[in-house]
């Protein structure tokens, strides 16, 4: 298994000197966040801009995401959570649809071992009983071959909304209550945070939106009460490793309080 200071290589080329420098440089300057969860936007006005389809413009977006994850590992984040496709999604035009979906299974195929060999462990949230058999199956082989993986869990939020997420907690509290294994007035937010599809992760740290939206469009609303925002103007096909440190660095210079009062 990999080691915190080993390499991460997800493309097959060497790192730079100047990217180990970057990365030294990084590290020594401030608290690395320990998850960074990214909003993936703009593949498609990156592809208009280019003269290229949206599909061109999401083939380019996996380009940014190996770039991103293997950067994230490098710099020592421990969790990376990546808005891959969201339950609004599935209103797109069909066609777009089956390419994207048909990009998520050779995407999960190809990079499975590559996540392995690097001990990085692939997990999914969201209502994957949506997904197409052959991507669920896909899926399905990448996760478990990744489980035991503990350099950096990547996770994909497919067929994912936070008020779906939400509801389906409640269902699950409110059974446990009407069957009697649950007081309501005992409910706590430990409770409702362990009946989220993120159980067992921490909260993100910093979210990183791209392509300058002001929105969180309906990602872990619950998480990122107290998590850092970090929009930039970059469309997501830009958005390399160099954008990932810029985006740590601004989290580097906050101080964050979590609702408590400015330090003395």
């Amino acid at each position: 298994m990999a080691t915190l200071d080993s390499p991460v290589r997800l493309t097959g080329t060497d790192p730079t000197d100047d990217d180990r420098q970057a990365q030294a440089t990084l590290q020594a300057r401030g608290p690395i966040p320990g998850h960074v969860a990214c909003i993936m936007d703009g593949n498609g006005r990156w592809a208009k801009a280019q003269g290229r389809s949206r599909v061109a413009g999401h083939r380019e977006g996996v380009v940014s995401v190996r770039d991103v994850t293997e950067a994230a590992a490098q710099i020592g984040i421990r969790h990376l959570t990546l808005y891959t496709f969201s339950t609004e999604n599935w209103n797109r035009p069909a066609a777009e649809v089956t390419a994207l979906m048909e990009l998520l299974v050779r995407t999960v195929r190809k990079e499975a071992e590559k996540l392995h060999r690097n001990g990085i462990r692939l997990h999914a949230i969201g209502d994957l009983g949506r997904l197409p058999a052959r991507g669920q199956r896909e899926l399905a082989e990448a996760l478990a071959l990744t489980a035991g993986n503990e350099r950096m869990t990547l996770t994909l939020a497919l067929s994912y909304g936070s008020r779906w997420e939400i509801t389906e907690a409640v269902r699950q509290l409110a059974a446990a209550a009407r069957d009697g294994a649950l007081d309501p007035s005992a409910i706590t937010e430990e409770m409702v945070s362990g009946a989220l599809q993120t159980a067992g992760l921490p909260d993100p740290d910093l979210l990183v939106r791209t392509a300058g939206e002001m929105r969180v469009s309906n990602f872990l609303l619950w998480q990122i009460a107290y998590t850092e925002l970090y929009v930039t103007e970059r469309c997501w096909p830009d958005f390399r490793r160099a954008a990932l440190y810029e985006a740590v660095r601004s989290y580097q210079d906050r101080e964050r309080r979590f609702g408590g009062l400015d330090a003395a």
